[in-house]
């Protein structure tokens, strides 16, 4: 990657056809679609990649089978299709993930209705789903999932979809752009607009939060991408008015010991019937997630007391035997939704179909939509930006990216023949015992094909086949992979979004972040201050995530 300084002098020397604000998976979907059409793309960022919302959902590529209920019949469409798009894109990412749905005597939706309903979906969408879906009585149903009540147990359909790491998925995105020429600045924060006499937008002006440099980055049009900021970016461009409805959801984190699952689960809360999942995480397992509205700094979104106590409601309902309580939650997370505002009173029935706004002055707004239409989403809003751009003298552009079709960097030399395991076996071989089986699998999960490249480049260096944490499968040189190959600038960008430490170590990564404070200082040349202040903004982060203890 390049230094920090040779990015803002492309950043102040290039004339842009397109500036792209927010790192979240639409944003960098929109770069990537950009980029790969030939548009000269930069694409800034307060935070990191997927700091917000996209490090934060439910981690689901699901093909929007309670949007059947709701008769939003294009929706659904929209989300198997793409669904299937990124299994074929991004195959070491999305992965198939069997959802079993019990049925008690008292629940809202009757077996039946589930049975017919799950037959009339898979029609609909012409059987393109990961498996077709098969139908428990109350025995097997338990068999499959001990730890479900038994008590008025009727049954259970186990319907396919699929999961995903939300935060990697961004990353790639953004990685694929970066290869297709776009300039990438994270912590490069937006602080105004610059507009020509005409009034239309020439670029913004952005600060550097690493070095405090304010400068000007010119472009003919920009693209605010930046989810539930994405008021407060128009308010920032002198435009009034609501366009988003956020709502929060939060997910609490436990060991799988405690709540041992073979498939995820789907819950319809105790209270008010809301659809929760209960998904088998590796060695963890999470559950979620709540929706409420929500009206603070989206900076600040975090877990309440209420919040965490209606999930474990939930869990004592489902799964009485495992007994969990405040003190199994390891982790959790919340973020927000930026839901298109709307007049529902419910926050649950929001619509999450997205919305684009074209300002004639070249700001084209992205609010609302999904994780798993993310792809789609971005190359409308290109289109969008095309019509824009051909108004003011740039031509030559493709009409088509080619995203459906171009893997992501991980799936590049992934074959139809490999799945995780065969690709965790090259891994190890190329390693020639530097690491073991559980680290080589975890390379395998975490960078697909690259994890062999990761793997082979470790041979080199005995200290960073090291492990981080004994009895994990991470090493040290992913901390260096993390600065040198995927833009990590922070310590958290390592401990969160790039490790996930943050949400899988039983500490948090409180014991270990020292020692990764230290490897980055020395990749990036931090001083000693610099190194205490990322791990006062570390710490500050777990405090955040475990501030419901005490609210």
């Amino acid at each position: 990657m390049l230094p920090r300084t040779e990015i803002n002098q492309k950043l102040q020397s290039t004339d842009f056809d397109l500036i792209v604000i927010g790192g979240g998976i639409t944003g960098c979907g929109v770069a990537r679609d950009a980029a790969r059409r030939g548009l000269r793309v930069a694409l800034l960022e307060a935070k990191d990649f997927a700091y917000g919302t996209s490090s934060r959902s439910s981690k689901l590529i699901h093909g929007g089978l309670r949007y059947l209920d709701q008769k939003q019949l294009g929706l659904v469409f929209e989300a198997v299709n793409e669904r299937r798009t990124l299994q074929r894109v991004a195959p070491h990412l999305v992965n198939a993930q069997g959802f079993l749905f019990p049925v008690y005597r008292h629940s809202p939706l009757g077996l039946c209705y589930l049975k017919l309903g799950l037959w009339v979906y898979e029609a609909l969408v012409f059987f393109r789903v990961p498996k077709l879906h098969t139908s428990y009585n109350a025995k097997k149903t338990l068999a499959l999932e001990p730890y479900l009540a038994s008590d008025g147990l009727s049954g259970s359909p186990l319907y396919w979809d699929c999961t995903t790491d939300d935060a990697r998925l961004t990353l790639e995105t953004a990685l694929d752009a970066h290869q297709a020429g776009a300039v990438l600045g994270t912590y490069r924060k937006v602080v105004g607009f610059v507009r020509a006499e005409n009034g239309n937008l020439e670029g913004v002006e952005i600060q550097d939060k690493h070095t405090g440099e304010k400068f000007v980055v010119r472009g003919r049009c920009v693209v605010n991408a930046t989810g539930p900021w994405s008021d407060r970016t128009r308010a920032l461009f002198g435009m009034q008015g609501q366009i988003l409805r956020p709502t929060k959801g939060i997910h609490v984190v436990v060991d799988s010991k405690r709540l041992p699952l073979r498939y995820a689960v789907v819950l319809h809360h105790p209270d008010d019937g809301r659809i929760l999942f209960a998904v088998p995480w590796g060695d963890r397992t999470y559950v979620g997630t709540t929706d409420t509205d929500y009206q603070g700094d989206p900076a600040d979104v975090a877990a309440t007391r209420d919040d965490v106590e209606y999930l474990l409601r939930s869990c004592e309902r489902f799964f009485p035997d495992a007994q969990l309580g405040e003190e199994d939650i390891i982790a959790t997370w919340a973020g927000l939704r930026p839901l298109v505002a709307a007049d529902s009173q419910n926050a649950s029935d929001v619509s999450r179909e997205h919305r684009i706004v074209v300002e004639p002055e070249g700001l084209v707004t992205i609010a609302g939509g999904k994780l798993t239409t993310y792809r789609r989403m971005s190359a409308e809003v290109v289109d969008a930006c095309g019509d824009i751009l051909k108004a003011r003298g740039v031509s030559g552009f493709s009409k088509d990216s080619g995203t459906q079709h171009s893997p992501l960097p991980g799936a590049v030399g992934w074959s139809k023949k490999d799945d995780h395991q065969s690709m965790a076996q090259k891994a190890l071989t190329a390693s020639k015992g530097a690491i073991e089986l559980d680290t080589a699998q975890y390379l395998v999960d975490q960078y697909g094909a690259r994890g062999v490249d990761f793997a082979e480049w470790v041979t080199a260096d005995s200290e960073a086949s090291q492990r981080l944490i004994p009895g994990r499968p991470e090493v040290l040189g992913v901390v260096d992979w993390a600065v040198r190959e995927e833009f990590a600038a922070s310590l958290s960008d390592v401990m969160i979004r790039r490790t996930q430490l943050f949400f899988k170590e039983k500490n948090q990564g409180l014991d270990v972040a020292e020692r990764v404070a230290k490897r980055m200082a020395a990749l990036l040349g931090w001083s000693p201050e610099r190194v205490m202040s990322e791990l006062d903004e570390y710490r500050d982060e777990v405090a955040l995530s475990r501030k419901w203890r005490t609210n």
